[in-house]
C-alpha cells in the first residue's frame, strides 16, 4: 500500500521491528495518541513481568494462553480481550500453539518507538 497511515496485519515487513525476549517477537505502529504492536509467541514461550505507566488493551487473535495480571493469571483463547491499567504488573504465556497477540497502548511508550529487543525501560524489568 502507498499511504504511509494503511498497514496490513500479515506482512510482516510493516512496523518497527523489536525482539522482546527469546520466543516472543513484535511489530510496534506508533501513532500520536496510540499505539499498535503486534506480538508473536512461539509455542510455551512467556515474556518478562513487567509494567509500565501506559495503559494497554491486548486482543488474542490466534492461539491460546495465560495472561499474568496483577498476581492472577487468567486462561486465554481466541477472541478474548483485556485492559491492563498503568503500573500493573503483567505478562503473557503462550498456549502448545503459540499465540499472537494485538495490543494497543495509550499514549505510545516511548521506548517501543525504536527498534530494538526487550521490553524497554519498563518499570519493573
Amino acid at each position: 500500500m502507498s499511504n504511509k497511515n494503511f498497514f496490513n496485519l500479515h506482512d510482516l515487513t510493516q512496523g518497527i521491528q523489536r525482539d522482546l525476549t527469546e520466543g516472543l517477537t513484535a511489530r510496534v505502529f506508533p501513532g500520536g495518541q496510540a499505539m499498535i504492536s503486534v506480538v508473536s509467541i512461539e509455542p510455551g514461550h512467556k515474556g518478562k513481568l513487567h509494567s509500565h505507566p501506559e495503559e494497554q488493551w491486548g486482543l488474542l487473535l490466534k492461539g491460546s494462553g495465560t495472561r499474568t495480571q496483577d498476581g492472577e493469571e487468567i486462561e486465554v483463547r481466541e477472541g478474548d480481550f483485556w485492559c491492563t491499567p498503568g503500573h500493573v504488573e503483567h505478562t503473557f504465556q503462550a498456549g502448545p500453539d503459540g499465540a499472537t497477540v494485538y495490543d494497543v497502548f495509550a499514549p505510545p511508550r516511548e521506548d517501543y518507538k525504536q527498534a530494538g529487543s526487550g521490553f524497554g525501560n519498563a518499570e519493573t524489568e
